[in-house]
C-alpha cells in the first residue's frame, strides 16, 4: 500500500509517495523552499505543490513543526505565528483539492517511522528521537508507544531554548567546528535530557544524520546509546505517510 507523505521544514517542504510494507519511498522526492514568513497560506501551497508534482490522488500524511492537537496547530516556533490556532488539515485538504489529509508533529513522525523500519526497531524501555536542523524536534517512547508533542528542543539550556544552542541552524550561523558544536552544545543537551528521562536509546536524526560519523563519535559521557536515524532525512515522510495510512 502505498500513502503519500510530506514534511514540513523550517527551511524546505518535501513529499514523495512512500511503500508502507518496506517504509520506504517509492520515487525521488521533490522539494520546495519553505516560504518566509512560513505563513497558513503560503506552506498550504507548498505542499499543494509538493503533492501536485506526482499526480497524488490518495490520502496524504503531513507533518508539521510544533504542538498539534487532533489537525490543529497549537505551538509554532519556527514557522509564522499566525499558524496557532489553524486547523492544518482543514486548511491543507482544502489545498490539496479535497484529498484526506492527517497532520502530526514532525518529529514524532520521524519516530514512529524509525520505531518500525529504523534505528529503533524492536527496542524496548525509554527511547528518546532527536532531529537536528532549523530547531530540535523530540519524539518520546516508553516501550515503543508514543507521547506525543514533547517539544523537547524547548528545554532551557544556559538561559536559552535549546535549540537555539544545539540544532544545525545554530551550528551554520554560529560557524562551529564539528567538535566545539558536539562537545559543547550537542552533549550538554544530550546530558540534560538524560538527566530527565534516562533514557536506554537516542536516535539522532535530520538532514544532519548524514553526517553522524563528524559529531557522534565525539560526544561522551552519556550512559544511552546514541545512533544516527537510518531513515536519515526522509523519517518525517514515511512517519507521516504511515499515519495518514492508520499505521
Amino acid at each position: 500500500m502505498n500513502v503519500f507523505g510530506v514534511d514540513i521544514g523550517g527551511s524546505g517542504i518535501k513529499g514523495a509517495p512512500v511503500d508502507l510494507e518496506r517504509g520506504a519511498l517509492t520515487e525521488e522526492r521533490h522539494k520546495v523552499l519553505t516560504p518566509q514568513p512560513a505563513t497558513p497560506d503560503g506552506v498550504a501551497g507548498c505542499v499543494a505543490e509538493v503533492v501536485a508534482h506526482f499526480g497524488w490522488t490518495g490520502p496524504v500524511g503531513v507533518t508539521f513543526p510544533g504542538v498539534v492537537a487532533g489537525s490543529t496547530i497549537r505551538t509554532a516556533a519556527n514557522v509564522d505565528k499566525s499558524w496557532i490556532g489553524v486547523d492544518a488539515g482543514a486548511l491543507i485538504g482544502e489545498r490539496v483539492g479535497g484529498l484526506p489529509v492527517t497532520v502530526l508533529n514532525d518529529a514524532d513522525a520521524a519516530g514512529i517511522a524509525e520505531m518500525t523500519f529504523g534505528a529503533g526497531r524492536g527496542r524496548k524501555g525509554t527511547v528518546i528521537m532527536l532531529t537536528l536542523g532549523t530547531g530540535i524536534g523530540s519524539a518520546l517512547f516508553v516501550d515503543g508507544r508514543l507521547v506525543p508533542n514533547t517539544e523537547l528542543g524547548h528545554l532551557e539550556l544556559k538561559g536559552h531554548d535549546a535549540e537555539k544552542r544545539a540544532s544545525t541552524k545554530a551550528k551554520e550561523d554560529e560557524d562551529l567546528s564539528w567538535e566545539h558544536w558536539a562537545t559543547k552544545r550537542v552533549q550538554k543537551y544530550l546530558a540534560h535530557v538524560e538527566m530527565l528521562f534516562s533514557p536506554e536509546l537516542f536516535i539522532i536524526g535530520g538532514g544532519v544524520s548524514r553526517k553522524a560519523d563528524k559529531f557522534l563519535p565525539l560526544i561522551e559521557d552519556i550512559r544511552a546509546e546514541i545512533v544516527p536515524a537510518e531513515l536519515e532525512n526522509n523519517a518525517g515522510i514515511v512517519g507521516a505517510a504511515m499515519a495518514a495510512g492508520g499505521a
